[in-house]
């Protein structure tokens, strides 16, 4: 199998995609397709300072390794509720929910 070439997407030492020349994960443009169901251009929209070929190559790359992506953000998933859990309710939450501001 030959390899494919992302021309926005560079690779860290570490194995993290990244979009060229930014510290934007792709992971990162993925999620905000995934969490809001937004379009390239309300990605663009909201994140000006990418191209649309840069975050067309980012979903490009994801659905290429989509297997793989998926699993890296359910283990961060899983990470944020183990701290979550280890952390408790927070203090603040606490006093608005008695001040019935919170439900």
């Amino acid at each position: 199998m030959l390899a494919t070439a992302y021309p926005h997407i560079d690779v860290t030492p570490d194995g993290v995609p990244v979009l060229s020349g930014t510290q934007i994960k792709v992971i990162e443009v993925v999620l905000d397709r995934l969490a809001y169901h937004w379009d390239v251009d309300e990605i663009q929209r909201q994140h000006p300072h990418l191209t649309l070929g840069q975050i067309c190559s980012a979903l490009a790359y994801y659905y290429d390794h989509q297997d793989e992506m998926d699993r890296v953000i359910e283990e961060q998933l899983r990470q944020v509720a183990a701290i979550k859990e280890r952390l408790g309710e927070s203090p603040l939450r606490r006093k608005l929910q008695a001040r019935s501001l919170l439900p």
